[in-house]
């Protein structure tokens, strides 16, 4: 079970059901967006930007019935520090990071800091470790060197999903 809907499951139904959508939708979101970026190497507008409405609805929603609101800072502050933290990546080495990987940063911030500090700090620190043994992994199988551009959403996507997944981590 996640770990984070476990944390509501003994709470109001209503709030453990709210989260459980708010989890599934990012599933689906990682889903639809891994296939694009591995496919295009683009994460498309129309599927990150409308992420935010709805993520925060849904999670802003379940913490408030679960009578937990000190959720919505760290959902806000989440959100706020991980786009921010990836603007800055894009700046210091604009053809490391594209705006895709920015925008999604914001989103994954948002389910990351509703769980909780280390939740967001393992995230985004699992995001990095993934890309960066799939990088090592094609360097020593020699499908490619260490300039070889590879798409980085998915593996924001699995490191912020595993820090979910995890109940240790939020």
């Amino acid at each position: 079970m996640w770990g984070i809907l476990g944390e509501y499951w003994s709470g109001p139904r209503l709030s453990w059901l709210l989260l459980a959508v708010a989890l599934g939708y990012l599933v689906a979101l990682a889903w639809k967006l891994t296939v694009a970026d591995l496919r295009t190497r683009r994460l498309p507008d129309r599927l990150v930007l409308p992420a935010y409405p709805v993520s925060a609805l849904f999670l802003g929603a379940a913490a408030l019935v679960a009578g937990d609101p000190g959720r919505l800072v760290g959902m806000a502050l989440g959100g706020v520090l991980l786009l921010g933290g990836y603007f800055l990546l894009r700046i210091a080495s604009p053809s490391g990071l594209g705006l895709g990987d920015v925008k999604l940063a914001g989103v994954l911030g948002l389910y990351l800091g509703f769980a909780g500090w280390g939740a967001l700090l393992a995230g985004a620190a699992a995001g990095f470790v993934l890309g960066g043994l799939w990088g090592l992994g094609l360097v020593l199988s020699r499908r490619g060197t260490g300039k070889s551009r590879i798409a980085f959403g998915p593996f924001m996507l699995a490191g912020a999903l595993l820090a979910l997944a995890v109940p240790g981590l939020q």
